[in-house]
């Protein structure tokens, strides 16, 4: 039987997309009721699941993969923020601390738990 924590308590809520987000990418709000894509070291509330006519479906909690940049994360409690290029990066502070799963060097992605 394979592992598997796809679906493990996802939500999703929707919000209104700033100009010019893309699915896929962390996201913070960045006014009421509205996402952005973040910068270098933002805390990310979430990850964009969709964005159409300018909504965003974002997930808020559950099994999500990322790229990450610079120093490869390790399983276990590591504090994460944005890249600023719609990944994630470990950080000494400032960030949101996220449950990792798996960390694949190769492809240079983290599976976290929000």
């Amino acid at each position: 039987m394979p592992v598997s924590f796809n679906g493990y308590k996802e939500s999703l809520a929707t919000f209104r997309a700033a100009s010019g987000l893309t699915q896929g990418v962390p996201v913070k709000i960045s006014a009421n009721d509205t996402v952005d894509s973040c910068a270098a070291e933002d805390s990310f509330c979430g990850v964009a699941n969709g964005v159409s006519r300018g909504y965003a479906s974002v997930q808020m909690s559950g099994f999500i993969t990322l790229p990450y940049t610079g120093t490869a994360p390790v399983a276990g409690y590591v504090i994460l923020a944005a890249d600023g290029s719609g990944g994630v990066k470990v950080v000494a502070s400032g960030g949101r601390s996220m449950l990792v799963l798996r960390v694949d060097a190769t492809a240079k992605t983290v599976g976290v738990m929000l």
